[in-house]
């Protein structure tokens, strides 16, 4: 898998490179995104992405430069994806301890779930337990609060 998708990155590179240098100016980059996603990039944001894989400085970039780049896309939409994973995890679970309907963790709902996993508290431990991250002091977890927690 990785060696065609490196295959296809090096011919979508020939494929920009349109004056044959072996190497691809933001111009060309500018071309290739328009293309590809359909809109004008603006010169400054091709540039700087130019500049960002740029290792050698000379303001263009060669074929592992431009793989360099690439793969540094390909990762942060990976990271973007794995977030959004995250927080629906993180949105099944908070409803699990939300229970009562009203979006938030309550002291009375948080004990039902830890007596359900075998962790009993009383209702004065769940309110110290909900007041550490209560940011905005009204005694319960809002959804925010409860990622904060959970990170």
């Amino acid at each position: 898998m990785v060696a065609t998708k490196t295959g296809e990155l090096r011919a979508l590179f020939l494929s920009l490179d349109r004056d044959a240098d072996g190497r691809i100016s933001a111009v060309e980059l500018r071309g290739c995104m328009r293309a590809t996603l359909g809109e004008d990039v603006p010169a400054e944001e091709a540039e700087a992405l130019v500049a960002s894989a740029d290792a050698d400085g000379d303001g263009l970039l060669c074929e592992a430069e431009f793989l360099e780049l690439a793969q540094q896309a390909a990762w942060a939409g990976a990271d973007k994806e794995n977030d959004e994973l995250r927080i629906r995890a993180l949105r099944e679970a908070f409803g699990m301890y939300e229970m009562e309907g009203q979006g938030c963790i309550t002291p009375a709902s948080l004990g039902r779930m830890l007596g359900r996993l075998g962790a009993e508290r009383g209702a004065g431990e769940c309110r110290a337990m909900i007041c550490r991250f209560d940011l905005d002091g009204d005694g319960v977890l809002s959804f925010d609060e409860f990622k904060i927690m959970m990170s």
